[in-house]
């Protein structure tokens, strides 16, 4: 076969990958209520803004939420909060504590403008089932002059540094492999009862092709490996298509992973996954995708910008935000479950990052849940 050819074959299995559709499962959710905070609120001498991660704690009933505030406004933390969910309503967003996050030498991360490499940029956060500690994902930063590892780390429920998860080496940076700026490892969440640590990857490496476009969408990854970080393996995720062109056309256009949820704690392969998309001049477009991981391949040793072979994740979708009826779909970053309804409905909530933008919103979501 000819090199035209070959590049032909590639790109009509990349296409047929990427062009199945994810069929929605129609009356499987429902909305409960949504809940704003106020923009700029100021909760023990932070700003509260920037919240892309979310996760019930079973231990208090309560919830824990990372801002992804990189040290520019305070130290990047993290913050507890009490919202009431029950089959009819969701209460407020009562905030009830908040601590940095520390180094292991016990200091603060400073901002970037330091310039001294250990600069953070917090994602999601996550309740440890064994442990009680918070596990946090950020997605460190690649510049011209500056290349900063994303990491996995845990916090004691004080901030203190408790431990870091090793990466395997394609999710770190380096001149011409691994992870675009700002699209890493944005999801995170346990499985198998506590014994496995799974990551979402925002984007495609730069090793696995182009970001996803209106014509076509991209291959990004979702990482498995245990909890002391042996990796077991990675999967092709496919993103869709970004839904509209910017308007202007010379504005801003994304698909990306945001989020990443074990459906049931003991399930090794089934997940939620959020989809975000936003487009200048339109908005946002949120989706929650169903994932199976189950017979797909293990695409840990090789590169995706060939997909031949490759069989992705199967997908489909169980809610758009967009037909919920909501006040605005705003940056929807995190998702967790809420408390089981007496309804035997399951509730789900969902967090929107404000980027600390007086334009934007953070918005909880309160869902009920039947899968």
């Amino acid at each position: 076969m000819s090199r035209a050819s070959a590049a032909l074959c590639a790109a009509a299995v990349a296409a047929a990958v990427l062009a199945v559709p994810a069929a929605a499962h129609p009356q499987k959710v429902r909305l409960i209520g949504e809940r704003t905070v106020p923009n700029a609120l100021v909760f023990q001498g932070t700003t509260v803004g920037g919240l892309s991660g979310i996760d019930r704690d079973p231990r208090t009933g309560g919830y824990v939420l990372i801002s992804d505030d990189r040290s520019d406004r305070q130290p990047a933390r993290f913050y507890t909060a009490r919202i009431d969910v029950t089959a009819t309503g969701i209460g407020p967003v009562e905030f009830t504590g908040t601590s940095p996050l520390l180094r292991p030498d016990g200091k603060t991360y400073p901002p970037l403008s330091t310039g001294d490499g250990t600069t953070v940029d917090p994602e999601d956060i996550r309740v440890d089932p064994w442990t009680g500690d918070y596990t946090w994902s950020q997605e460190g930063e690649r510049r011209p002059n500056l290349l900063i590892d994303p990491s996995i780390r845990t916090a004691k429920r004080d901030g203190r540094f408790a431990r870091e998860l090793p990466l395997p080496a394609n999710l770190k940076m380096t001149a011409d492999r691994g992870p675009r700026q700002n699209l890493v490892l944005e999801g995170l969440t346990y499985a198998a009862a506590g014994a496995l640590v799974v990551s979402t990857v925002e984007g495609p490496l730069l090793q696995d092709g182009p970001d996803a476009t209106t014509e076509r969408g991209a291959l990004t990854r979702i990482v498995v490996q245990t909890r002391a970080g042996h990796q077991l393996a990675q999967y092709a995720y496919p993103e869709e298509p970004v839904f509209a062109k910017p308007n202007p056309s010379t504005g801003f256009a994304s698909t990306g992973v945001t989020s990443i949820l074990a459906v049931d704690p003991l399930d090794p392969t089934r997940f939620l996954v959020v989809e975000r998309s936003f487009v200048t001049g339109v908005g946002n477009k949120v989706r929650v995708f169903e994932v199976d991981t189950t017979g797909a391949t293990n695409v840990a040793n090789r590169d995706l910008a060939d997909p031949s072979g490759v069989r992705p994740v199967r997908k489909r979708l169980l809610v758009d935000l967009a037909d919920l009826g909501l006040s605005t779909v705003d940056n929807i970053e995190g998702i967790t479950w809420g408390p089981r309804l007496r309804t035997g409905e399951r509730s789900l909530l969902l967090v929107s990052d404000d980027n600390f933008s007086a334009t934007q919103v953070t918005q909880v979501v309160a869902l009920a849940v039947r899968l």
